[in-house]
């Protein structure tokens, strides 16, 4: 299985979500391609709102840090997103990286590759802000249209992965155990029912409000007004 990983975080080997995200990779690999990306270092400016990625993504002004995470998410079988709980929602650096790949959300242009693939999102946290912060990831990875979401979440307290108890390590490695199975078992996923609906949504925008904008032709030309879904091997 071909994964890329994108950590929210340069920490490493002090860092919770680092450490699960190495026992996934551990049981996925298989030893194929894994890529990996550490945020902000490989991402470290911020979208600028221009606006023209929506034209043509390859003029984003940050284009250069843009260009291969694209790569290689679209090459992947699965993405890996992992995120600290930063007051509640994900870091600056994660919605950095998310803000400069609005150009593919289904209001824009999205592309048909990620219909089929998996992506797993893993967050820590002290206590509480998890579930947003894993929101706040998965609301980008609908949008994208990625086929199968999968998410890790726990609690680990002020110390980290440092202060978890053996115990605890066992029981999370056990769980991981688990969810890569379910992954194997998805793999070439079809999307879920909510990244369907919100196609049909944004299609009836497109020709609806927007028909004359550069996202509603993209649309046109790859079919998908004429009846043709991204999702739809041909």
């Amino acid at each position: 299985m071909k994964i890329t990983v994108i950590y929210g975080t340069n920490r490493t080997e002090k860092s919770s979500t680092y450490n699960i995200a190495r026992q996934f990779i551990e049981e996925l690999a298989d030893g194929d391609t894994v890529t990996e990306f550490h945020l902000p270092r490989d991402m470290p400016v911020f979208c600028t709102g221009c606006l023209t990625c929506l034209s043509d993504s390859t003029k984003c002004p940050h284009y250069k840090y843009v260009q291969p995470i694209e790569e290689a998410m679209e090459s992947a079988d699965l993405i890996i997103f992992t995120t600290p709980v930063y007051l509640l929602h994900v870091p600056g650096q994660v919605k950095a990286l998310l803000d400069h790949f609005g150009f593919q959300w289904m209001a824009h242009k999205p592309k048909d590759v990620y219909f089929h693939k998996q992506a797993l999102v893993i967050s820590t946290g002290a206590r509480i802000g998890i579930r947003q912060t894993v929101r706040d990831v998965r609301n980008s990875l609908d949008w994208w249209g990625v086929g199968r979401i999968y998410r890790f979440k726990k609690t680990v307290g002020m110390k980290g992965w440092r202060g978890l108890s053996d115990k605890r390590k066992a029981a999370f490695a056990q769980e991981i155990k688990q969810t890569s199975k379910k992954i194997r078992r998805q793999t070439g996923a079809k999307p879920r029912l909510k990244v369907k609906m919100i196609f049909y949504l944004m299609r009836f925008a497109q020709k609806k409000f927007w028909s004359d904008e550069p996202q509603a032709i993209y649309w046109k030309e790859n079919g998908w007004f004429a009846g043709k879904k991204p999702w739809k091997r041909t």
